[in-house]
């Protein structure tokens, strides 16, 4: 077990909130820091804030690596238009991030695991590197096999979830796409988002 997964219910304590929304998250009942200081709460300073700005965003993500974050922020920039809705669009794009919003997979970790596991196509071709980017118009679906598997059956039935509006599904035959590049307010955090912030802690 690698310890991006062995530490995904570590990162909402760290954090402070529910990262994802679940009902599983420890935060729930213990909405404080881990450790024997977790309770003292101090003013951050604007680096602390910022900091923790990119903290939520690389964790809901499944903990994406500092490398390839600041890659995604860098083409973020280079690209026209609002940088911070521009480093949303480009995390939205990630495979194992569309597969989760289209109820494929019940968490952003067992979204990795299932692409690298080879149970994902796009446009026909076996993939299993969950930070491939997709675009508009790629068709992503289940190997045949995966079709069968308890964990993907089980997310597509579950309620906890709805399904955004920039991507289309059709769970009988286990494939979708992505219709367009979200916005901001467009992408169901369960909480607040501040890539703003993200972008001044990259400036600074």
């Amino acid at each position: 077990m690698t310890n991006r997964i062995a530490s995904k219910h570590k990162i909402d304590r760290r954090l402070g909130v529910n990262l994802w929304g679940r009902a599983k998250s420890p935060i729930n009942k213990r909405d404080y820091g881990p450790g024997q200081h977790g309770q003292r709460r101090r003013k951050p300073s604007d680096y602390g804030i910022q900091l923790m700005a990119k903290q939520k965003l690389k964790g809901y993500y499944g903990n994406i690596s500092e490398k390839q974050f600041l890659r995604y922020y860098k083409e973020a920039v280079r690209r026209t238009g609002d940088t911070s809705e521009n480093l949303i669009g480009i995390l939205e794009c990630r495979l194992d991030a569309v597969i989760y919003r289209l109820k494929f997979v019940p968490t952003v970790f067992a979204a990795r695991q299932v692409v690298s596991h080879g149970h994902i196509k796009v446009n026909g071709v076996k993939v299993t590197i969950p930070s491939y980017m997709v675009k508009i118009g790629d068709k992503v679906e289940l190997r045949d096999k995966a079709k069968t598997m308890g964990l993907i059956l089980d997310a597509m039935d579950s309620g906890e979830r709805d399904v955004p509006d920039y991507v289309e599904v059709d769970h009988n035959q286990g494939a979708g796409s992505m219709t367009r590049i979200p916005q901001l307010a467009d992408v169901p955090y369960p909480v607040q988002m501040e890539p703003n912030l993200v972008v001044e802690f990259y400036s600074r």
